[in-house]
């Protein structure tokens, strides 16, 4: 079997919500030398895209939906120490990574935490439904390091957050020290760029080279 199909068997594998498979799938990517990195990044990340975008053309509803977060979770289980052992890009910096505050919805922003864990950064995920209090607080906790701050909103409402979210770090001087990134469905350019943020990404595999980028 070629790489590439190997890759695709880890994306099919999430896209049917076949945790055995996918934890079988995950396995055999391993036994042929590709490395955690990519099997996350070519292969089930590629796979989360897909769910993703079926969920918000009404394809799929949630069930299905976090099927395929519990096949990526259990593929996850046996890469994770993988990552560890691969380092890839360490010593990055930190990502403080959160879903805004009325928001909790959590796939994407979890899939982008591992990512993002994936390629070297410290992550400090603070969850759900995060007010921008806890936001700054945290900055402030680990001021003077790396720090990027990666938001997550599905709903346009919540996605009104992010811009008090930038407005909140102007206030307190702390705007010039971190690198912000938001994402979710409603998030555009076009608001990055309104709200004052440094950038987006469409996906997860996307955000962490965005992510690496903004770093340097």
């Amino acid at each position: 079997m070629s790489k590439q199909e190997i890759l695709d068997n880890l994306r099919d594998a999430i896209i049917k919500q076949n945790i055995n498979g996918t934890v079988e799938a995950t396995k055999a990517a391993l036994a042929a030398g590709i490395s955690a990195v990519e099997a996350i990044d070519d292969g089930l990340a590629m796979g989360m895209k897909i769910v993703g975008d079926k969920f918000e053309a009404a394809e799929i509803y949630l069930p299905q939906i976090m099927m395929s977060a519990k096949a990526m979770n259990a593929a996850m289980e046996i890469l994770t120490p993988e990552l560890a052992k691969e380092k890839a890009g360490e010593g990055v910096g930190m990502a403080i990574t959160f879903v805004q505050e009325g928001d909790i919805h959590d796939i994407g922003h979890r899939l982008v935490s591992t990512m993002l864990g994936a390629n070297g950064f410290k992550i400090v995920d603070l969850g759900v439904d995060v007010s921008n209090e806890t936001i700054i607080e945290e900055v402030k906790k680990n001021k003077g390091g790396k720090i990027l701050l990666v938001g997550s909103a599905l709903m346009t409402t919540s996605m009104m957050s992010q811009k008090d979210t930038i407005e909140m770090l102007k206030e307190e001087g702390l705007r010039d020290s971190v690198k912000v990134m938001f994402g979710g469905a409603p998030v555009t350019k076009q608001w990055i760029t309104d709200i004052q943020a440094d950038a987006t990404a469409e996906n997860a595999a996307e955000a962490a080279r965005v992510a690496l980028g903004l770093m340097k």
